[in-house]
């Protein structure tokens, strides 16, 4: 766990911004970036040199450890991209927004991708009065989302709630967090992920 930990605080320090991989820490004094802001290694401090494909390389790195998915699936979601009218790499942004797990994620109900998707796999969300435990189910415009679990568990999400407060709810998503519920007002679009990852730069990856 601490070798996780570890990799999660170099990545963000490489971006030089916070991408919220440890949940609760990147919110306190603990964080690694917090506590040094340039990028891990003896050499950390002095500029480095990148080829044009260790860029690419990179950006498709640092998108899937954000959102959780592995080569395979995010492969596949650069393929529907494609197939999908609009501009690939927004596309392709937009349906890893679209995740449930993220969903969770962008609510605040949970720290990390990671917890929330633990939150998904155990059955605790409802997609339209439905249980879902699929974390990777693409919503939709207008559906419904809620938590539903005994009260341990609802007690732990309304501290995540307040924990991750000052992250905010997407503009896209409308919360309910005292009923711990949720609806999506319309599909993200590329203004609402911001600059954190340069989808261009995986398009040219994966376009060679």
């Amino acid at each position: 766990m601490a070798r996780q930990t570890g990799a999660a605080c170099k990545l963000c320090r490489r971006e030089g911004e916070k991408l919220f991989l440890k949940g609760a820490r990147c919110t306190t004094d603990k964080c690694g970036l917090a506590r040094r802001s340039f990028a891990p290694g003896q050499h950390g401090q002095k500029r480095k040199k990148i080829s044009g494909y260790g860029l690419q390389l990179r950006e498709k790195q640092k998108a899937k450890r954000i959102y959780g998915v592995l080569e395979k699936q995010f492969r596949h979601y650069f393929h529907m991209a494609e197939r999908s009218k609009g501009i690939t790499g927004e596309v392709l942004l937009q349906l890893l927004e679209r995740r449930l797990d993220n969903v969770i994620f962008r609510l605040t109900f949970a720290t990390s991708r990671r917890s929330a998707r633990q939150i998904v796999r155990h059955g605790f969300v409802l997609v339209n009065k439905k249980r879902v435990d699929i974390p990777s189910y693409l919503i939709k415009e207008d559906d419904s989302i809620e938590i539903k679990a005994k009260e341990k568990l609802k007690k732990k999400v309304v501290e995540n709630i307040e924990v991750a407060k000052e992250r905010g709810v997407p503009v896209w998503i409308e919360a309910d967090s005292a009923h711990l519920k949720g609806r999506i007002k319309r599909l993200p679009v590329k203004a609402d992920v911001g600059d954190v990852i340069q989808e261009s730069l995986i398009v040219e990856l994966y376009s060679k």
